[in-house]
């Protein structure tokens, strides 16, 4: 599993998601965790398309995406987001979890 740090500079571009697929390759994983906190706060405004961009690209890799941290403000504002988020959460390709506890718990159990 690639855990992104919680500190360091903001993600959202597609280079950001080109630079974690090299970082997973090179770590030999199929699982990539990155802390809401590191997220651009555009990426939780679907009209903007950051998100599906940036997703796509780690997916393309097959590698499972698993975003970290509390939402709840980005969720009470969209009803895309939330039904996004809820439709993402019942596949097995991309999570959104509010903690590491809760992950590894859920859903980390079968990545492997």
């Amino acid at each position: 599993m690639l855990e992104v740090a919680a500190e360091g500079p903001v993600l959202g571009s597609y280079r950001d998601a080109v630079d974690l697929v090299g970082e997973a390759l090179s770590a030999d994983t199929n699982v990539v965790v990155i802390p809401v906190s590191r997220l651009d706060a555009e990426f939780f405004r679907l009209e903007t398309r950051i998100a599906g961009e940036f997703l796509q690209k780690l997916l393309d890799y097959r590698l499972r995406v698993v975003i970290v941290g509390d939402i709840s403000e980005h969720l009470a504002a969209s009803d895309a987001l939330r039904a996004f988020v809820y439709e993402s959460n019942k596949g097995r390709q991309v999570r959104f979890t509010s903690s590491f506890e809760t992950l590894e718990q859920d859903w980390l159990a079968d990545a492997h």
